[in-house]
């Protein structure tokens, strides 16, 4: 019945959020024109974006409006972090955060070109917390969850599919607005950015991909510079020779593999 510590990367994104908003809060209450200004700044607005303001890809995720949702999407922040960041650690979790509300922004300014969404803007920090609650989900398949305050336990998997019915409940509700299209979004933002980068095996074959393209790349550079020697030193009347890789083959080299003297 313990609560999950309140410490790292957890910790630090809660107290930034909590600071903008009561600051929002008091200007709210003091400079509504400058509450207004900051809402319309940070809110992720499709047409903003495409026309530069890409910040919003981030900063809408520290935009509250509503309190009851900001206290949600910190309690899933809260319960649920604490745990994917002692798998993943204080960076992963940083990582995790911001790209899966960068991921979940650009889905929903892609979509806005279709017309579908109702309109609007999206804020809050509810596709992070979605996203959260996914990679979870996928650490921890099966795994039951304490419905705090209540001593129930209910498998992790059904409150991903509650979650995701509620929030596409709300959708069809509204009229198709942006802001739970991005909720929803965040959910799948959490799976994309589980398997490119949490997902021990998919990590370390991107990598090895990565890596055996950047070799690639290397020696067909080593293998262009060496035609280009070629063909200068034919010019003054000396023939030298390369071997497949681009390294360059002494005269009197008697290796019987066939590679020059040196390869890397």
């Amino acid at each position: 019945m313990g609560l999950p510590p309140f410490r790292g990367a957890v910790r630090q994104i809660i107290l930034i959020s909590l600071g903008i908003y009561v600051l929002l809060l008091l200007f709210r209450g003091f400079r509504p024109d400058l509450a207004n200004e900051i809402y319309v700044l940070g809110m992720l607005d499709p047409a903003a974006v495409r026309n530069g303001w890409v910040w919003q890809l981030i900063t809408y995720a520290f935009i509250h409006a509503d309190p009851l949702n900001f206290i949600l999407a910190m309690l899933g922040v809260y319960f649920l972090g604490a745990a994917v960041e002692e798998r993943i650690g204080k960076w992963g979790f940083y990582g995790l955060y911001l790209g899966s509300t960068i991921i979940a922004g650009i889905a929903g300014t892609i979509l806005s070109l279709t017309r579908i969404p109702h309109g609007g803007q999206a804020y809050s920090a509810g596709a992070a917390a979605d996203a959260i609650l996914m990679v979870f989900y996928l650490q921890n398949r099966g795994a039951p969850i304490m419905m705090f305050p209540l001593p129930i336990q209910i498998p992790v998997g059904y409150i991903v599919i509650f979650s995701g019915a509620i929030e596409t409940a709300y959708l069809f509700y509204y009229g198709f607005p942006l802001f739970y299209w991005v909720l929803l979004f965040g959910l799948g933002s959490g799976y994309i950015w589980y398997t490119l980068f949490l997902q021990r095996g998919t990590s370390m074959g991107m990598a090895e991909r990565i890596y055996g393209a950047r070799n690639a790349y290397y020696r067909w550079k080593r293998r262009r510079a060496a035609k280009k020697f070629q063909v200068y030193m034919r010019k003054h009347d000396r023939n030298v020779y390369f071997d497949e890789y681009g390294n360059y083959k002494p005269p009197d080299d008697k290796r019987e593999d066939g590679k020059g003297g040196w390869v890397n």
